[in-house]
């Protein structure tokens, strides 16, 4: 199954992530279909998250599922893209 998940980088207490299509079998860092975004928690609020949207409504519509933290991401983008 193909997911939409967080694919970690960065360095110790400095992390950022990836927003990234993955097949569900492989491990977290490991081999991506596709990078839809990023996600930056030590960065501004209204710099942490960038995810394009597009791409992720495409894949949603070809049945890859998001994660849970992902999900609460895409809402954080669709409510800063609306303003």
């Amino acid at each position: 199954m193909v997911k939409i998940r967080l694919k970690r980088f960065g360095t110790q207490k400095r992390p950022y992530y990836r927003v990234v299509v993955q097949d569900s079998r492989k491990p977290r860092d490991g081999v991506c279909i596709e990078e839809i975004g990023t996600f930056m928690p030590i960065e501004a609020e209204e710099r942490q998250v960038s995810i394009d949207m597009d791409r992720a409504n495409y894949w949603i519509g070809v049945g890859a599922q998001p994660s849970d933290t992902v999900k609460k991401l895409m809402s954080i983008q669709k409510a800063k893209q609306s303003k």
